[in-house]
């Protein structure tokens, strides 16, 4: 290989990459058709998951709905099929359990057919300080948002590369990019989540399916319940998150093939800054916008009965 060629074909390719992404910030990307792709959603019996379940059948795909949570699903399969789509199916399953994955996925497989769109959207919280947290509960965080993934992929992943054809959704956090105060555990798991999502993508790239595609997502806080409590100084400048909005966003980034999805659009500068400044500096910014004491008043769901 020669050094001059190749560093000379490197920064050509950097320049075009670099100008390729300033020319979409202007020019939006075509929206791939979703219409017939088998979309698997984790978590789809509340929140985030059911408005992805609801708009991903409104754009003519068939949805496969995972929870661990029976009646959740039973009214996300209610509200798909009240907007007139058919093409539905739910199943339970415990996405934390390894055998349980894999007994619904071949489940999946006989009776719908191979996903091609996997969306792993299931977690959950903790919010305690880490030497307050249970084991049993630091030890689920961990199963729920991340190990899960790995048994999801291993399950549909191997259909996607025999076709080269496919879709790898992360639904993980924008706590998987900073660590938080009282969020130990949950960054753990979603700093996890994030890297074996890149470390995925980059093992489909060096095996040449570009077919499949790879999308991140890191949203701040969501109005879903699951952070219920929690304040920042300058909710104008960090704001809580709509849920739908939120959906919106994500089904817009998947169907551009978009990479990586940062909400909103302030935590692209953060994290810019995270990888040039000091600790000190970047520790004080969190304790300008509050961030340091944003657990303080968590609350999170009700727990039922």
């Amino acid at each position: 290989m020669n050094f001059f060629l190749e560093t000379l074909r490197v920064i050509g390719l950097f320049l075009y990459y670099l100008l390729e992404s300033l020319v979409f910030l202007v020019v939006p990307k075509w929206k791939k058709n979703v219409s017939g792709e088998i979309v698997l959603i984790t978590g789809a019996g509340s929140g985030i998951g059911r408005l992805l379940s609801l708009k991903f059948a409104n754009l003519g795909a068939t949805v496969v709905l995972w929870d661990i949570n029976q009646e959740g699903l039973k009214e996300t399969v209610r509200l798909a099929r009240r907007n007139g789509t058919v093409r539905v199916h739910s199943y339970i399953c415990d996405c934390s359990k390894r055998q349980d994955v894999y007994r619904v996925a071949d489940q999946v497989k006989k009776e719908v057919g191979d996903v091609s769109i996997l969306v792993n959207n299931a977690g959950i919280v903790t919010g305690k300080r880490f030497v307050d947290s249970p084991d049993s509960l630091a030890e689920k965080s961990m199963e729920v948002n991340t190990v899960a993934h790995f048994w999801t992929y291993k399950a549909f992943l191997p259909a996607m590369i025999a076709t080269n054809h496919g879709h790898l959704v992360s639904i993980a956090s924008s706590a998987g990019l900073f660590g938080v105060n009282r969020l130990a555990d949950y960054c753990a798991s979603k700093f996890a989540a994030v890297g074996f999502a890149e470390s995925i993508d980059l093992e489909m790239r060096c095996l040449r399916k570009f077919g499949i595609k790879t999308t991140i997502v890191c949203p701040y806080v969501i109005n879903t319940g699951m952070f219920d409590g929690v304040k920042n100084t300058w909710p104008h400048v960090l704001p809580h998150l709509d849920p739908d909005y939120v959906a919106e966003r994500i089904i817009t980034a998947v169907r551009r093939n978009q990479e990586m999805l940062l909400i909103p659009r302030i935590l692209y500068v953060f994290f810019a800054l995270k990888s040039i400044l000091p600790v000190k500096a970047n520790v004080l910014l969190m304790e300008y916008f509050g961030v340091l004491d944003v657990m303080d008043t968590f609350k999170g769901r009700p727990k039922k009965e």
